[in-house]
Protein backbone atom coordinates (compact mmCIF):
# COMPACT_ATOMS: atom_id res chain seq x y z
CA UNK A 1 0.00 0.00 0.00
CA UNK A 2 1.56 3.49 -1.08
CA UNK A 3 1.73 5.64 1.94
CA UNK A 4 1.44 9.36 1.90
CA UNK A 5 3.86 11.38 4.33
CA UNK A 6 3.16 14.70 6.29
CA UNK A 7 5.83 17.40 6.57
CA UNK A 8 9.09 16.51 6.06
CA UNK A 9 11.36 16.57 8.94
CA UNK A 10 13.00 20.26 10.04
CA UNK A 11 9.27 21.76 8.87
CA UNK A 12 7.74 23.48 12.16
CA UNK A 13 4.64 21.19 12.85
CA UNK A 14 2.21 21.51 15.75
CA UNK A 15 0.02 18.92 17.10
CA UNK A 16 -1.63 16.08 15.11
CA UNK A 17 0.99 16.87 12.20
CA UNK A 18 -0.41 20.50 11.99
CA UNK A 19 2.38 22.84 10.55
CA UNK A 20 2.63 26.22 12.54
CA UNK A 21 2.30 29.58 11.03
CA UNK A 22 -0.62 31.11 8.70
CA UNK A 23 -0.03 29.52 5.83
CA UNK A 24 -1.10 25.95 6.48
CA UNK A 25 -2.88 25.43 3.13
CA UNK A 26 0.34 25.22 1.45
CA UNK A 27 2.16 23.07 4.03
CA UNK A 28 1.24 20.27 0.94
CA UNK A 29 3.29 21.90 -1.49
CA UNK A 30 6.70 20.87 0.52
CA UNK A 31 5.65 17.28 1.44
CA UNK A 32 6.89 14.30 0.19
CA UNK A 33 4.16 13.69 -2.23
CA UNK A 34 3.22 17.05 -2.96
CA UNK A 35 2.39 15.72 -6.47
CA UNK A 36 -0.42 13.77 -5.29
CA UNK A 37 -2.06 16.77 -3.41
CA UNK A 38 -2.10 18.53 -6.06
CA UNK A 39 -3.95 16.61 -8.42
CA UNK A 40 -6.33 15.52 -5.53
CA UNK A 41 -7.00 19.85 -4.95
CA UNK A 42 -7.18 19.62 -8.68
CA UNK A 43 -10.36 17.26 -8.82
CA UNK A 44 -12.26 19.54 -5.73
CA UNK A 45 -11.42 22.70 -8.11
CA UNK A 46 -12.37 20.96 -11.39
CA UNK A 47 -15.68 19.76 -9.40
CA UNK A 48 -16.62 23.08 -8.14
CA UNK A 49 -16.50 24.52 -11.12
CA UNK A 50 -18.75 22.30 -12.62
CA UNK A 51 -21.07 23.30 -8.99
CA UNK A 52 -20.59 19.74 -7.22
CA UNK A 53 -19.98 20.48 -3.58
CA UNK A 54 -19.38 17.49 -1.40
CA UNK A 55 -16.59 14.64 -2.66
CA UNK A 56 -15.99 10.79 -1.18
CA UNK A 57 -12.78 9.29 -1.56
CA UNK A 58 -14.16 7.09 -4.22
CA UNK A 59 -14.98 10.24 -6.14
CA UNK A 60 -12.11 11.86 -5.79
CA UNK A 61 -10.21 8.33 -6.69
CA UNK A 62 -12.10 7.99 -9.40
CA UNK A 63 -11.38 12.33 -10.62
CA UNK A 64 -7.39 11.69 -10.63
CA UNK A 65 -5.74 10.61 -13.96
CA UNK A 66 -6.04 6.59 -14.60
CA UNK A 67 -2.53 6.38 -15.72
CA UNK A 68 -0.88 7.54 -12.38
CA UNK A 69 -3.61 7.05 -10.26
CA UNK A 70 -3.02 5.96 -7.03
CA UNK A 71 -4.82 3.25 -4.43
CA UNK A 72 -7.93 4.63 -2.95
CA UNK A 73 -6.10 4.02 0.40
CA UNK A 74 -3.26 6.29 -0.23
CA UNK A 75 -6.27 8.89 -1.66
CA UNK A 76 -8.04 8.43 1.68
CA UNK A 77 -4.94 9.28 3.58
CA UNK A 78 -4.13 12.79 1.42
CA UNK A 79 -7.69 13.43 1.83
CA UNK A 80 -7.02 13.59 6.09
CA UNK A 81 -3.62 15.29 5.78
CA UNK A 82 -5.34 18.03 3.72
CA UNK A 83 -8.47 18.31 5.87
CA UNK A 84 -5.72 18.92 9.04
CA UNK A 85 -4.10 21.57 6.68
CA UNK A 86 -7.12 23.20 6.44
CA UNK A 87 -7.08 23.17 2.53
CA UNK A 88 -10.63 20.43 3.21
CA UNK A 89 -13.34 20.12 5.11
CA UNK A 90 -14.62 17.35 6.78
CA UNK A 91 -18.52 16.44 7.64
CA UNK A 92 -19.45 12.60 8.71
CA UNK A 93 -20.98 10.86 6.00
CA UNK A 94 -24.51 9.24 7.26
CA UNK A 95 -25.74 9.04 3.61
CA UNK A 96 -24.90 5.58 3.35
CA UNK A 97 -25.44 4.12 6.83
CA UNK A 98 -27.39 0.85 6.63
CA UNK A 99 -25.89 -0.80 10.34
CA UNK A 100 -25.17 -0.13 13.17
CA UNK A 101 -21.63 -0.99 12.73
CA UNK A 102 -21.52 1.54 9.75
CA UNK A 103 -21.52 4.49 12.55
CA UNK A 104 -18.41 3.28 13.51
CA UNK A 105 -16.16 3.63 10.84
CA UNK A 106 -14.80 6.83 9.32
CA UNK A 107 -16.81 8.01 6.83
CA UNK A 108 -16.56 11.72 5.59
CA UNK A 109 -17.43 14.01 2.66
CA UNK A 110 -14.65 16.45 1.83
CA UNK A 111 -15.62 20.50 0.14
CA UNK A 112 -12.93 22.82 -0.24
CA UNK A 113 -12.42 25.58 2.76
CA UNK A 114 -12.02 29.56 1.78
CA UNK A 115 -8.19 29.11 3.09
CA UNK A 116 -8.01 25.87 0.10
CA UNK A 117 -9.81 27.70 -2.65
CA UNK A 118 -7.59 30.96 -2.20
CA UNK A 119 -4.14 28.55 -2.18
CA UNK A 120 -5.20 27.03 -5.46
CA UNK A 121 -6.00 29.90 -6.77
CA UNK A 122 -3.07 31.85 -5.77
CA UNK A 123 -1.02 28.47 -6.99
CA UNK A 124 -3.22 28.88 -10.76
CA UNK A 125 -1.72 32.68 -10.87
CA UNK A 126 1.58 31.75 -10.07
CA UNK A 127 1.72 29.27 -12.79
CA UNK A 128 0.24 30.75 -15.19
CA UNK A 129 2.98 33.32 -14.20
CA UNK A 130 5.64 31.01 -15.43
CA UNK A 131 4.18 29.98 -18.12
CA UNK A 132 3.35 32.88 -19.66
CA UNK A 133 5.51 33.93 -22.35
CA UNK A 134 4.13 37.13 -23.82
CA UNK A 135 3.99 39.00 -27.16
CA UNK A 136 5.04 41.99 -29.07
CA UNK A 137 1.84 43.63 -29.46
CA UNK A 138 2.57 45.82 -32.59
CA UNK A 139 -1.55 46.43 -33.27
CA UNK A 140 -1.55 48.08 -29.70
CA UNK A 141 0.83 50.89 -30.82
CA UNK A 142 -1.56 51.31 -33.47
CA UNK A 143 -4.13 51.71 -31.12
CA UNK A 144 -2.42 53.75 -28.66
CA UNK A 145 -2.04 56.22 -31.02
CA UNK A 146 -5.22 56.50 -32.42
CA UNK A 147 -6.22 56.71 -28.58
CA UNK A 148 -4.13 59.85 -28.50
CA UNK A 149 -5.67 61.32 -31.42
CA UNK A 150 -8.98 61.30 -29.60
CA UNK A 151 -7.49 62.85 -26.71
CA UNK A 152 -5.93 65.93 -28.56
CA UNK A 153 -9.55 66.28 -30.48
CA UNK A 154 -11.01 66.08 -26.81
CA UNK A 155 -8.42 68.84 -25.52
CA UNK A 156 -9.14 70.89 -28.45
CA UNK A 157 -13.32 71.08 -27.23
CA UNK A 158 -13.84 73.91 -24.92
CA UNK A 159 -16.52 71.71 -23.08
CA UNK A 160 -15.70 67.89 -23.06
CA UNK A 161 -17.61 65.23 -22.17
CA UNK A 162 -15.83 63.97 -18.46
CA UNK A 163 -17.50 60.49 -19.35
CA UNK A 164 -16.12 60.39 -22.90
CA UNK A 165 -12.78 61.03 -21.50
CA UNK A 166 -12.59 59.06 -18.88
CA UNK A 167 -13.66 55.89 -21.40
CA UNK A 168 -10.97 57.28 -23.52
CA UNK A 169 -7.88 57.46 -20.74
CA UNK A 170 -9.16 54.16 -19.45
CA UNK A 171 -8.83 52.30 -23.18
CA UNK A 172 -5.26 54.47 -23.67
CA UNK A 173 -4.19 52.88 -20.17
CA UNK A 174 -5.09 49.33 -20.42
CA UNK A 175 -3.52 49.13 -23.82
CA UNK A 176 -0.21 50.63 -22.64
CA UNK A 177 -0.52 48.35 -19.90
CA UNK A 178 -1.12 45.30 -21.85
CA UNK A 179 1.81 45.86 -24.53
CA UNK A 180 4.01 46.79 -21.53
CA UNK A 181 3.54 43.38 -19.69
CA UNK A 182 3.62 41.26 -22.62
CA UNK A 183 6.76 43.12 -24.01
CA UNK A 184 8.58 42.45 -20.54
CA UNK A 185 7.26 38.90 -20.75
CA UNK A 186 8.07 38.43 -23.82
CA UNK A 187 12.03 39.40 -24.11
CA UNK A 188 12.01 37.19 -20.85
CA UNK A 189 10.98 33.98 -22.98
CA UNK A 190 13.30 35.35 -25.80
CA UNK A 191 15.86 35.49 -23.60
CA UNK A 192 15.05 31.70 -22.52
CA UNK A 193 14.89 30.73 -25.76
CA UNK A 194 18.50 32.06 -26.73
CA UNK A 195 19.78 30.27 -23.78
CA UNK A 196 18.27 26.98 -24.60
CA UNK A 197 20.86 24.53 -25.21
CA UNK A 198 18.54 21.35 -25.28
CA UNK A 199 15.95 22.21 -27.97
CA UNK A 200 16.44 20.26 -30.87
CA UNK A 201 18.19 21.07 -33.51
CA UNK A 202 14.99 20.98 -36.22
CA UNK A 203 12.88 22.64 -34.27
CA UNK A 204 14.87 25.58 -33.13
CA UNK A 205 15.79 25.98 -36.81
CA UNK A 206 12.72 26.38 -37.98
CA UNK A 207 11.21 28.21 -34.95
CA UNK A 208 14.37 30.82 -35.48
CA UNK A 209 13.80 31.73 -38.90
CA UNK A 210 9.70 33.07 -38.02
CA UNK A 211 10.70 34.96 -34.64
CA UNK A 212 13.35 36.68 -36.34
CA UNK A 213 11.03 37.88 -38.79
CA UNK A 214 8.56 38.48 -36.10
CA UNK A 215 10.82 40.81 -34.19
CA UNK A 216 12.13 42.60 -37.92
CA UNK A 217 8.13 43.56 -38.26
CA UNK A 218 8.16 44.78 -34.71
CA UNK A 219 10.90 46.94 -34.91
CA UNK A 220 9.74 48.55 -38.17
CA UNK A 221 6.57 49.33 -36.29
CA UNK A 222 7.83 50.30 -33.47
CA UNK A 223 10.01 52.94 -35.03
CA UNK A 224 7.19 54.11 -37.39
CA UNK A 225 4.61 54.21 -34.61
CA UNK A 226 6.82 55.06 -31.78
CA UNK A 227 7.81 58.52 -33.65
CA UNK A 228 4.26 59.49 -34.17
CA UNK A 229 3.28 58.58 -30.47
CA UNK A 230 6.05 60.14 -29.49
CA UNK A 231 5.00 63.33 -31.39
CA UNK A 232 1.54 63.26 -29.91
CA UNK A 233 2.74 62.80 -26.37
CA UNK A 234 4.61 66.10 -27.26
CA UNK A 235 1.95 67.66 -28.05
CA UNK A 236 -0.21 67.12 -25.40
CA UNK A 237 2.05 68.15 -22.98
CA UNK A 238 2.98 67.20 -19.27
CA UNK A 239 0.48 67.79 -16.04
CA UNK A 240 0.49 70.65 -15.11
CA UNK A 241 1.01 72.91 -17.32
CA UNK A 242 0.02 70.21 -20.31
CA UNK A 243 -2.81 70.38 -23.05
CA UNK A 244 -3.39 67.11 -21.20
CA UNK A 245 -3.89 68.68 -17.66
CA UNK A 246 -7.59 69.01 -18.13
CA UNK A 247 -8.48 66.15 -19.16
CA UNK A 248 -6.69 63.81 -16.45
CA UNK A 249 -8.32 66.48 -13.81
CA UNK A 250 -11.95 65.28 -15.13
CA UNK A 251 -11.09 62.03 -14.99
CA UNK A 252 -9.66 62.10 -11.62
CA UNK A 253 -12.94 64.31 -10.61
CA UNK A 254 -15.77 61.51 -12.39
CA UNK A 255 -13.44 58.56 -10.20
CA UNK A 256 -14.26 60.84 -7.14
CA UNK A 257 -17.54 61.74 -7.46
CA UNK A 258 -18.36 58.42 -5.98
CA UNK A 259 -16.34 58.89 -2.70
CA UNK A 260 -17.94 59.76 0.58
CA UNK A 261 -18.67 63.24 1.24
CA UNK A 262 -16.08 63.85 4.28
CA UNK A 263 -13.23 61.73 2.09
CA UNK A 264 -13.71 63.50 -1.67
CA UNK A 265 -11.08 65.74 -1.35
CA UNK A 266 -8.57 63.26 -0.53
CA UNK A 267 -10.20 60.89 -2.63
CA UNK A 268 -9.75 63.23 -4.68
CA UNK A 269 -5.62 64.05 -4.71
CA UNK A 270 -5.45 60.22 -4.87
CA UNK A 271 -6.94 59.83 -8.09
CA UNK A 272 -5.39 63.20 -9.66
CA UNK A 273 -1.70 61.49 -8.61
CA UNK A 274 -3.06 58.23 -10.05
CA UNK A 275 -3.45 59.78 -13.36
CA UNK A 276 -0.63 61.99 -13.40
CA UNK A 277 1.75 58.74 -12.66
CA UNK A 278 0.03 57.03 -15.50
CA UNK A 279 0.66 59.64 -17.70
CA UNK A 280 4.19 60.15 -17.07
CA UNK A 281 4.51 56.31 -16.97
CA UNK A 282 3.39 56.88 -20.42
CA UNK A 283 5.65 59.76 -21.65
CA UNK A 284 8.65 58.06 -20.41
CA UNK A 285 7.83 54.86 -22.15
CA UNK A 286 7.75 57.07 -25.25
CA UNK A 287 10.05 59.65 -24.64
CA UNK A 288 13.69 59.79 -24.41
CA UNK A 289 15.00 62.73 -21.69
CA UNK A 290 18.48 63.81 -21.11
CA UNK A 291 20.31 61.06 -19.35
CA UNK A 292 17.26 58.20 -19.26
CA UNK A 293 16.65 56.62 -23.02
CA UNK A 294 12.90 55.68 -23.26
CA UNK A 295 11.85 52.18 -22.95
CA UNK A 296 10.31 51.78 -26.32
CA UNK A 297 14.42 52.85 -27.42
CA UNK A 298 15.62 50.32 -24.90
CA UNK A 299 12.90 47.37 -25.98
CA UNK A 300 13.87 48.00 -29.40
CA UNK A 301 17.82 47.63 -28.49
CA UNK A 302 16.75 44.16 -27.02
CA UNK A 303 15.18 43.44 -29.73
CA UNK A 304 17.75 43.99 -32.58
CA UNK A 305 20.29 42.53 -30.09
CA UNK A 306 18.14 39.13 -29.61
CA UNK A 307 18.55 38.55 -33.56
CA UNK A 308 22.73 38.12 -33.43
CA UNK A 309 22.04 36.11 -30.16
CA UNK A 310 19.71 33.73 -32.64
CA UNK A 311 22.11 33.46 -35.26
CA UNK A 312 25.23 32.67 -32.41
CA UNK A 313 22.91 30.12 -31.57
CA UNK A 314 22.09 28.55 -34.95
CA UNK A 315 25.65 28.77 -35.48
CA UNK A 316 26.47 27.11 -32.39
CA UNK A 317 23.97 24.30 -33.59
CA UNK A 318 25.43 23.90 -36.91
CA UNK A 319 28.84 23.56 -35.65
CA UNK A 320 27.32 20.99 -32.75
CA UNK A 321 26.09 18.77 -35.70
CA UNK A 322 29.12 19.11 -37.68
CA UNK A 323 31.22 16.99 -35.11
CA UNK A 324 33.04 20.23 -33.99
CA UNK A 325 34.59 20.94 -30.10
CA UNK A 326 31.99 21.82 -27.99
CA UNK A 327 32.93 22.79 -24.12
CA UNK A 328 29.15 22.14 -22.86
CA UNK A 329 28.99 19.20 -24.72
CA UNK A 330 32.11 17.83 -23.93
CA UNK A 331 31.43 18.50 -20.01
CA UNK A 332 28.26 16.96 -20.33
CA UNK A 333 29.59 13.49 -22.33
CA UNK A 334 31.97 13.54 -19.60
CA UNK A 335 29.66 13.89 -16.36
CA UNK A 336 27.77 11.01 -18.25
CA UNK A 337 30.83 8.57 -17.84
CA UNK A 338 31.38 9.79 -14.25
CA UNK A 339 27.61 8.94 -14.00
CA UNK A 340 28.64 5.32 -15.53
CA UNK A 341 31.53 4.60 -13.44
CA UNK A 342 31.50 1.25 -11.62
CA UNK A 343 32.85 2.59 -8.29
CA UNK A 344 34.97 5.52 -6.32
CA UNK A 345 38.09 4.36 -7.44
CA UNK A 346 37.39 4.40 -11.59
CA UNK A 347 35.92 7.80 -11.17
CA UNK A 348 39.41 9.06 -9.20
CA UNK A 349 41.57 7.62 -12.47
CA UNK A 350 38.94 9.50 -14.68
CA UNK A 351 39.43 12.71 -12.87
CA UNK A 352 43.13 12.46 -12.61
CA UNK A 353 43.17 11.37 -16.72
CA UNK A 354 40.64 14.26 -17.96
CA UNK A 355 42.19 16.99 -15.52
CA UNK A 356 45.56 16.17 -15.02
CA UNK A 357 45.64 16.56 -11.50
CA UNK A 358 48.70 13.90 -10.88
CA UNK A 359 51.38 13.71 -8.22
CA UNK A 360 53.39 16.57 -8.01
CA UNK A 361 56.95 14.05 -7.92
CA UNK A 362 57.13 14.06 -11.82
CA UNK A 363 59.41 17.14 -11.38
CA UNK A 364 62.12 14.77 -10.31
CA UNK A 365 63.18 13.90 -13.74
CA UNK A 366 66.74 12.37 -13.73
CA UNK A 367 67.10 8.58 -14.26
CA UNK A 368 68.26 8.15 -10.68
CA UNK A 369 65.21 9.06 -9.23
CA UNK A 370 63.03 7.49 -11.56
CA UNK A 371 65.20 4.16 -10.97
CA UNK A 372 64.35 4.20 -7.21
CA UNK A 373 60.60 4.81 -7.92
CA UNK A 374 60.66 1.63 -10.17
CA UNK A 375 62.32 -0.04 -7.26
CA UNK A 376 60.50 1.25 -4.52
CA UNK A 377 57.22 2.71 -6.04
CA UNK A 378 55.10 5.10 -4.33
CA UNK A 379 51.50 5.16 -4.83
CA UNK A 380 50.26 8.57 -5.81
CA UNK A 381 47.84 9.11 -3.10
CA UNK A 382 50.14 8.89 -0.33
CA UNK A 383 50.16 12.04 1.45
CA UNK A 384 53.92 14.17 1.36
CA UNK A 385 54.46 13.68 5.35
CA UNK A 386 54.47 10.21 5.28
CA UNK A 387 56.18 9.57 1.70
CA UNK A 388 60.33 9.37 1.17
CA UNK A 389 61.73 12.65 -0.02
CA UNK A 390 62.62 13.07 -3.51
CA UNK A 391 66.06 14.24 -4.72
CA UNK A 392 65.64 17.73 -6.78
CA UNK A 393 68.74 18.54 -9.13
CA UNK A 394 70.79 21.74 -8.04
CA UNK A 395 69.90 23.48 -11.17
CA UNK A 396 66.31 23.56 -10.38
CA UNK A 397 66.94 24.49 -6.87
CA UNK A 398 69.55 27.27 -8.19
CA UNK A 399 67.73 28.61 -11.41
CA UNK A 400 63.55 27.64 -10.20
CA UNK A 401 63.88 25.53 -13.93
CA UNK A 402 65.40 22.00 -15.13
CA UNK A 403 65.21 22.91 -18.56
CA UNK A 404 68.43 22.59 -20.26
CA UNK A 405 68.23 25.90 -22.43
CA UNK A 406 69.61 25.97 -25.93
CA UNK A 407 70.34 28.95 -28.72
CA UNK A 408 68.14 31.52 -28.57
CA UNK A 409 65.95 31.01 -31.90
CA UNK A 410 66.83 33.47 -35.00
CA UNK A 411 65.18 36.89 -35.14
CA UNK A 412 62.73 36.88 -38.40
CA UNK A 413 62.76 39.84 -40.86
CA UNK A 414 59.31 41.40 -40.71
CA UNK A 415 60.04 43.78 -43.50
CA UNK A 416 57.88 42.34 -45.87
CA UNK A 417 55.20 42.27 -43.81
CA UNK A 418 55.41 45.97 -42.80
CA UNK A 419 55.77 46.98 -46.05
CA UNK A 420 52.51 44.65 -47.41
CA UNK A 421 50.63 46.64 -44.39
CA UNK A 422 51.79 49.88 -45.12
CA UNK A 423 50.55 49.19 -48.74
CA UNK A 424 47.52 47.63 -47.40
CA UNK A 425 46.76 50.86 -45.16
CA UNK A 426 47.61 53.37 -47.64
CA UNK A 427 44.87 51.73 -50.41
CA UNK A 428 42.63 51.98 -47.94
CA UNK A 429 43.34 55.87 -47.04
CA UNK A 430 43.03 55.99 -50.47
CA UNK A 431 39.79 54.22 -50.80
CA UNK A 432 38.24 56.73 -47.98
CA UNK A 433 39.38 59.96 -49.12
CA UNK A 434 38.05 58.90 -52.75
CA UNK A 435 34.64 58.23 -50.62
CA UNK A 436 34.73 61.37 -48.67
CA UNK A 437 35.73 63.74 -51.96
CA UNK A 438 32.86 62.00 -53.46
CA UNK A 439 30.23 62.48 -51.30
CA UNK A 440 31.14 66.22 -50.52
CA UNK A 441 28.60 68.06 -52.09
CA UNK A 442 28.66 72.33 -52.94
CA UNK A 443 25.58 73.10 -50.73
CA UNK A 444 22.45 71.58 -50.21
CA UNK A 445 21.15 68.79 -52.54
CA UNK A 446 18.42 66.03 -52.66
CA UNK A 447 19.19 62.92 -51.89
CA UNK A 448 18.13 61.30 -55.66
CA UNK A 449 20.59 63.96 -57.06
CA UNK A 450 23.72 62.11 -55.13
CA UNK A 451 23.90 59.80 -58.16
CA UNK A 452 25.42 56.39 -57.79
CA UNK A 453 28.01 55.80 -55.92
CA UNK A 454 30.55 53.26 -55.28
CA UNK A 455 30.56 50.86 -52.52
CA UNK A 456 33.14 52.42 -50.74
CA UNK A 457 31.34 56.18 -51.00
CA UNK A 458 27.97 53.87 -50.52
CA UNK A 459 29.07 52.40 -46.94
CA UNK A 460 30.50 55.76 -45.72
CA UNK A 461 27.49 57.86 -46.86
CA UNK A 462 25.23 54.92 -45.09
CA UNK A 463 27.39 55.63 -41.82
CA UNK A 464 26.16 59.55 -41.92
CA UNK A 465 23.05 59.11 -42.59
CA UNK A 466 22.94 56.78 -39.56
CA UNK A 467 24.38 58.94 -37.51
CA UNK A 468 21.81 62.21 -38.87
CA UNK A 469 18.72 59.79 -38.03
CA UNK A 470 20.03 58.55 -34.70
CA UNK A 471 20.02 62.63 -33.98
CA UNK A 472 16.59 63.36 -35.56
CA UNK A 473 13.76 64.10 -33.31
CA UNK A 474 9.94 64.15 -33.52
CA UNK A 475 8.38 67.25 -34.59
CA UNK A 476 11.97 68.42 -36.30
CA UNK A 477 12.73 69.56 -39.92
CA UNK A 478 16.42 69.57 -40.00
CA UNK A 479 19.55 67.98 -38.35
CA UNK A 480 23.21 68.21 -37.91
CA UNK A 481 25.79 65.47 -37.02
CA UNK A 482 29.29 64.73 -37.22
CA UNK A 483 31.19 61.44 -37.68
CA UNK A 484 33.21 59.77 -35.27
CA UNK A 485 36.52 61.35 -36.48
CA UNK A 486 35.28 64.61 -37.30
CA UNK A 487 36.10 64.81 -40.55
CA UNK A 488 32.68 64.97 -42.01
CA UNK A 489 29.59 66.83 -41.20
CA UNK A 490 26.10 66.27 -42.72
CA UNK A 491 23.26 68.55 -42.85
CA UNK A 492 20.14 66.24 -43.38
CA UNK A 493 16.75 69.07 -43.92
CA UNK A 494 12.73 67.49 -44.38
CA UNK A 495 12.34 68.33 -48.30
CA UNK A 496 8.85 70.09 -48.49
CA UNK A 497 7.34 68.68 -51.41
CA UNK A 498 8.24 65.10 -50.06
CA UNK A 499 8.72 62.40 -52.63
CA UNK A 500 10.81 59.20 -52.57
CA UNK A 501 14.32 59.08 -53.01
CA UNK A 502 16.77 56.80 -54.97
CA UNK A 503 20.17 56.18 -54.84
CA UNK A 504 21.79 53.67 -56.81
CA UNK A 505 24.88 51.34 -56.50
CA UNK A 506 26.48 48.54 -58.07
CA UNK A 507 24.81 45.73 -55.87
CA UNK A 508 21.06 47.51 -55.84
CA UNK A 509 18.86 50.66 -55.12
CA UNK A 510 18.22 52.52 -51.48
CA UNK A 511 14.77 54.06 -51.41
CA UNK A 512 13.73 56.41 -48.68
CA UNK A 513 11.91 59.52 -48.17
CA UNK A 514 13.15 62.97 -49.91
CA UNK A 515 15.74 64.65 -47.93
CA UNK A 516 17.99 67.58 -48.85
CA UNK A 517 21.46 66.66 -47.83
CA UNK A 518 24.77 68.96 -47.48
CA UNK A 519 27.86 67.04 -46.71
CA UNK A 520 30.96 69.27 -46.08
CA UNK A 521 34.73 68.04 -45.63
CA UNK A 522 35.75 69.86 -42.29
CA UNK A 523 39.44 68.03 -42.44
CA UNK A 524 39.63 70.28 -45.67
CA UNK A 525 38.31 73.01 -44.20
CA UNK A 526 41.10 72.92 -41.14
CA UNK A 527 43.52 72.50 -43.80
CA UNK A 528 42.83 75.30 -45.76
CA UNK A 529 42.13 77.31 -42.41
CA UNK A 530 46.10 76.52 -41.21
CA UNK A 531 47.58 76.66 -44.65
CA UNK A 532 45.89 80.10 -44.85
CA UNK A 533 47.73 81.60 -41.82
Amino acid sequence: MTSVDGPRAGSPVGDAGRPVGPYQPFAHLTTEHSALYRQVMGVFVRAKQEFTVHLRPEDVHLGLPPEARPPLEAVAVALDRLGRWGNLRADPDTSRVTALEDFYRSRHIYQLTRAGEAAEEALAAYDDALGRRGELQAVALADIAVQLRALLALADRSDPDPAVVHLALLALVDRFSGLAENARAFMNSLQRTVDLHEAEVEVFLAYKQRLIEYLERFIEDLVTRGAEIAGLLDTLGAPPAGTVAPLLRLAAEREASDAAPDAAAEALAAAERRWQGRWDGLRAWFLSTPGRNSQAKLLRSAARQAVPQLLAVVQALNERRAGRSDRSADFKELARWFAEAPDDDARHRLWRSAFGLHSARHLTIDQEALGEREADPVPASASWYDAPGVRISPQLRRTGSYERRGRARAVQDRAEARAYLAELAHKQAEQTAAARARLVTRGEVRLSELGELDPAAFGLFLLLLGDALSAWRPQTDSVTATTNDGTLEIRLTRFPGGGTAEIHTPDGVLRGPEHTVEIIDLAAERESAWSGR
